[in-house]
């Protein structure tokens, strides 16, 4: 049975780019914990996965799903770093196939 995990590595925030653009306080991303795991065991959004995350990390997922993988980026075969665009409150996820 094919699963993908998705680990929250870091939650950030510019906070130069939050005061001189957003109109009130901004704090870290409120969906995501740093340690946070998801696990996919069928191709679907997990249930709690911020909607614009998921789209930004989809063509990673999906080709770690379907048996592909980043070479010669990355050290271990199956492990994709990805991030939102969010570009005032980043978040960074592990995402591996087991």
């Amino acid at each position: 049975m094919k699963k993908i995990w998705i680990t929250i590595l870091k939650t950030t925030i510019n906070s130069e780019y939050a005061r001189e653009y957003c109109s009130e306080e901004v704090t870290k991303c409120p969906i995501f914990k740093e340690g946070d795991v998801f696990v996919i065991d069928e191709f679907e959004k997990p249930e709690g996965f911020c909607v614009w995350a998921w789209q930004d990390l989809f063509y990673m997922i999906h080709t770690l799903w379907n048996g592909g993988s980043f070479d010669p980026w990355y050290k271990q075969k199956g492990v994709v770093i990805g991030c939102c665009t969010d570009g005032i409150r980043p978040v960074f996820f592990k995402i591996e196939r087991i």
